[in-house]
């Protein structure tokens, strides 16, 4: 019997082996054009999980872990003499508890999806990528995903409780549990947290879950200087008031908007950047938080400023927010080009002084690009409209990439914030490491993965 074969018997036949079958599968929401894998299995469980790991492991084949795709930085992109493991067939939610406040659930859940269960009984997941609507349970843990939330929640690792996990070799174990504390040796779950599939395949996760909100209002300003936006964000969080949600948007990212959604804003009075804030309260106290804001915000000179409370328009806003990324693409002017995201992160404190420092890069480089990211968490991404398959264009991104990487250094923050390194980054996390004179950590993460993976069989090339 083949190998082949043998997987395909390990999943009881689901098995995609044709080239138009796994051509989809070569790559991510990157611009990392990827190889064929050999097949894509589709396991239902924990125990067909463990088998193709065995079989891979003594012949030595690589093993990529796919959940919803939305990887942005090539984590999910294949590699040469490589299977893919897609999870989307392990999508169960196997239990929620609002008394414990947890949720066990298989990876392949999308999280949108358990958030709706969730909010049948007043609860969520507060970790919400923009890609939410696809992205999974599984691939948000593999990358320590954040997203809109998380000025106020904060990123996965945060909401994980406990983990199920294959190892390389096909051996199962469990790793924390279903409390809130727990002080039994090395923190083997948060090891699993954003480690990209590199040291097992997650199979099973136990989540936090929260109440939602009483009531949420908004408020929105335009802005003619991205500092002043900046400052707004420091300013508010300061005062004592934590956002639920913290945004903005620059010119490029409302246009597109404009054209893609139809939703245009008639107060920007052409402003270069827009600034969302939302507050999550009581109702006794959500009108006398919301002013408060609104005030704060009025003394940092924005060209307009209002408070929204309609539900619809609030859906709207949020919706072309988390839609931004797909509406970026229609700006490529050239064929072949893609969006190349930078994903910085810099303490609120100096959130201004970098941004003013990326809007002078951005201008040093001359490319199109489009400022937008989760500005009460610090959390700022660069698009960048570039053909991957131009050479000297990529070696341009690359320089600006270095650069931008070194202005979250400077100010204190990190190279990545919740995308991952995947394929990207790996050039960003070593000078990250060497910037803190901490080079010796990758070398510890290098020994940690030999620990786990011998035989390197577990997505292979990224992240190390």
């Amino acid at each position: 019997m083949g190998v082949i074969d043998e997987l395909k018997h390990a999943v009881k036949g689901h098995i995609l082996t044709k080239e138009e079958e796994l051509l989809p599968y070569k790559t991510d929401a990157s611009y990392f054009s990827g190889s064929k894998p050999m097949a894509v299995l589709l396991p239902s469980d924990v125990s067909e999980v463990s088998n193709i790991l065995k079989i891979c492991n003594r012949e030595g084949i690589n093993v990529i872990s796919r959940g919803g795709g939305t990887s942005l930085t090539g984590s999910a992109t294949v590699l040469t003499n490589s299977i893919v493991l897609a999870m989307t067939r392990m999508n169960r939610i196997i239990h929620i508890s609002s008394e414990d406040r947890y949720a066990i659930v298989e990876p392949g859940v999308r999280i949108d999806d358990l958030n709706y269960e969730l909010s049948e009984i007043g609860f969520m997941y507060p970790p919400d990528p923009g890609s939410s609507i696809a992205a999974t349970v599984g691939g948000s843990i593999s990358t320590n995903a954040g997203g809109l939330r998380g000025v106020m929640y904060g990123s996965t690792k945060e909401w994980v409780l406990g983990l199920q996990v294959v190892l390389s070799d096909g051996t199962v174990i469990e790793t924390g549990g279903r409390v809130l504390k727990r002080s039994a040796g090395y923190d083997l779950t948060a090891l699993f947290v954003g480690s990209e599939g590199t040291l097992g395949i997650i199979t099973l996760a136990t989540l936090k879950i929260t109440p939602l909100p009483e009531r949420i209002g908004r408020v929105i300003a335009f802005y003619d200087s991205i500092e002043r936006a900046g400052a707004a964000t420091a300013i508010i969080k300061k005062s004592g008031l934590t956002p639920i949600t913290a945004e903005f948007m620059d010119k490029v990212s409302l246009d597109s908007i404009s054209k893609n959604m139809g939703l245009s804003f008639s107060d920007s009075g052409n402003s270069d950047y827009m600034l969302i804030v939302d507050i999550a309260s009581t109702d006794e106290s959500l009108n006398r938080h919301l002013e408060k804001a609104l005030s704060l915000i009025k003394g940092t000179g924005p060209r307009s400023v209002r408070i929204i409370y309609d539900e619809t328009e609030i859906r709207n806003i949020t919706n072309s927010r988390k839609g931004l990324y797909s509406s970026i693409l229609s700006e490529r002017d050239r064929e072949g080009q893609y969006a190349v995201m930078g994903d910085i992160v810099v303490p609120p404190s100096t959130l201004s002084n970098a941004l003013l420092d990326i809007r002078n890069l951005v201008g040093k480089y001359g490319f199109k690009v489009a400022l937008f990211g989760h500005i009460g968490d610090g959390n700022i991404h660069a698009n960048i409209i570039v053909n991957p398959s131009d050479a000297k264009e990529m070696e341009r991104v690359s320089a600006l990439m270095n650069e931008l990487g070194r202005i979250a250094l400077i100010n204190g923050g990190s190279v990545s914030a919740e995308h991952g390194i995947g394929l990207e980054k790996k050039r960003l996390l070593r000078m990250e490491m060497e910037y803190k004179e901490s080079s010796r950590n990758i070398e510890l993460m290098t020994s940690i993965k030999a620990v786990f993976d011998k035989k390197g069989i577990l997505n292979r090339g990224k992240l190390l």
